[in-house]
């Protein structure tokens, strides 16, 4: 099969398994979206912690990095990089600077939509 083919198809079944669980918790359990999009972030700073999360990342791509256990993933690879560089202080600030550039792009992008968009009340 055509390698292009099982990139996509590979960060298709992650992206989708991992919705389908946020899904099913929505569906079949009391937690609000807010504490269940809270454990997808806590989850991705357990698994990248333990290792377990970039063999994942490297093998389904954009599946796995995307959604929010990629923020959480994020944090903590740019925490335990800060920790080795700075020591104990890079605990504060590791996390603020790895993901400094999505957030900031997430903000801007926003503010351009914004501006290009006319808003609607809803009744």
């Amino acid at each position: 099969m055509n390698e292009t083919v099982m990139t996509f198809l590979k960060t298709f079944l992650v992206g989708g398994a991992l919705c389908l669980a946020g899904q099913l918790l929505i569906d079949l359990t009391r937690l609000t979206p807010a504490r269940i999009l809270t454990g997808y972030v806590v989850a991705g700073v357990i698994l990248g912690a333990v290792g377990l999360y970039e063999p994942l990342a490297k093998w389904a791509g954009a599946g796995a990095t995307v959604p929010l256990t990629g923020f959480g993933n994020l944090l903590a690879r740019g925490v335990r990089e800060a920790v080795a560089q700075r020591g104990v202080i890079g605990a504060f600030t590791g996390g603020f600077t790895a993901a400094a550039g999505g957030v900031c792009a997430a903000i801007f992008f926003g503010l351009i939509v914004a501006c290009l968009c006319k808003s609607k009340e809803k009744y």
